[in-house]
């Protein structure tokens, strides 16, 4: 995981500098909803992230809402009709579905790219 980044109750934050506030500041990754927060030093900023996820779980808890999961394990990418037709077609010709034959290419490539 990258230097700036931290994970809470699995949420997941990537903490940015901004110079003219003189200030860190983040948001919860991966869901819909705006939920931001700040602090002027680590200890501060990772404290306000935690109770930022631990706000927006009371949140949702009060108002009745299922709280956004940051990653669903699912997503759309657009790609050419070509590679489209290919990977379907080698994906048949390994006996899996198009999605495992994705996810299995992603997961090689992001273990390639951890190193």
């Amino acid at each position: 995981m990258k230097q700036n980044c931290l994970k809470y109750k699995g949420y997941l934050t990537v903490i940015e500098f901004s110079a003219e506030d003189k200030l860190l500041f983040g948001k919860i990754e991966g869901i819909g909803d705006l939920v931001n927060f700040f602090g002027e030093n680590a200890s501060e900023i990772e404290q306000a992230f935690h109770q930022a996820v631990d706000d927006y779980l009371d949140f949702c808890r009060e108002v009745g809402k299922e709280p956004e999961k940051p990653y669903r394990g699912s997503f759309n990418i657009r790609i050419s009709p070509n590679l489209h037709r290919t990977a379907a077609i080698k994906a048949r010709e390994s006996g899996v579905s198009l999605n495992r034959f994705v996810e299995t290419a992603l997961m090689a490539a992001v273990e390639q790219h951890s190193l």
